[in-house]
């Protein structure tokens, strides 16, 4: 585990919620999804969210990277309150944020490079850029830099979600968000994926935030929060989790 410094946790939250709740459905069908939920994430942590399936962990993430506004409490993302937010709010919150999913979403009728600078195309800053080269060198740092003119169909999973990862880091976004993005990768293949994630995070100064159930990546995390039934877990059972994770490695 990273250890945080006090220093870094003297900056303000990139995010902050208090007392956030979401419900789904109306009536008798209504869901309580996300209770209560209090926690500050600070720039350049990288956070590792994990608990049961269905638990609330993919609704909070879809909070965080403004897919969806926030009910009731407070959520600020940048300094922005996303309570009540408009749909254009949402979507300028968007362009400060990248996305890996477990599928990696990749458009299969573009190569490497095209894929990468789809990211690019969003961002008014890159218009008289050379987007091409910025995509080329990006893809060089993922380690997939003689691949640029290869279609998603010619590479190995492990290498798509390198690809995955060149498009949600390459405009630099402030947030990375990633959806069990080891999911569908051998143990080798996602302990690497994850290692480069850190890596260029660290560079950038881009926060991160996982949903993961998998074990062998929590070491890399400044803080993992457990998310179960719709509330965070408090400190002696994220302690409990943290001594049965390890337990179970030996």
């Amino acid at each position: 585990m990273n250890n945080i410094t006090p220093t870094d946790t003297q900056q303000a939250p990139i995010i902050s919620l208090k007392d956030v709740n979401h419900w789904f459905g109306s009536g008798e069908n209504r869901k309580h999804a996300l209770k209560d939920l209090s926690l500050d994430i600070y720039p350049g942590q990288i956070i590792i969210c994990t608990g049961p399936s269905g638990s609330g962990k993919t609704t909070l993430l879809t909070m965080l990277g403004g897919l969806r506004s926030c009910q009731e409490g407070s959520l600020k993302i940048l300094g922005e309150e996303l309570n009540g937010a408009s749909n254009k709010q949402l979507a300028l919150l968007r362009l400060n944020v990248g996305f890996i999913f477990q599928a990696h979403n990749l458009m299969m009728f573009l190569n490497a490079r095209k894929n990468v600078r789809l990211s690019l195309e969003l961002h008014e800053e890159y218009y008289s850029e050379n987007m091409d080269q910025i995509a080329d060198d990006m893809l060089n740092k993922v380690g997939l830099g003689d691949r640029a003119d290869y279609f998603p169909a010619k590479l190995s999973g492990g290498q798509r979600q390198r690809v995955a990862i060149a498009r949600a880091l390459v405009s630099k976004p402030k947030i990375l968000l990633g959806d069990e993005p080891t999911a569908a990768l051998d143990k080798e293949s996602g302990r690497a994926v994850v290692k480069l994630m850190q890596e260029l995070a660290k560079e950038q100064q881009t926060t991160i935030i996982m949903v993961t159930h998998d074990n062998k990546i929590l070491d890399v995390a400044d803080r993992i929060i457990i998310v179960e039934e719709g509330r965070l877990a408090n400190e002696q059972q994220e302690e409990a989790f943290l001594k049965k994770m390890k337990s179970s490695d030996h």
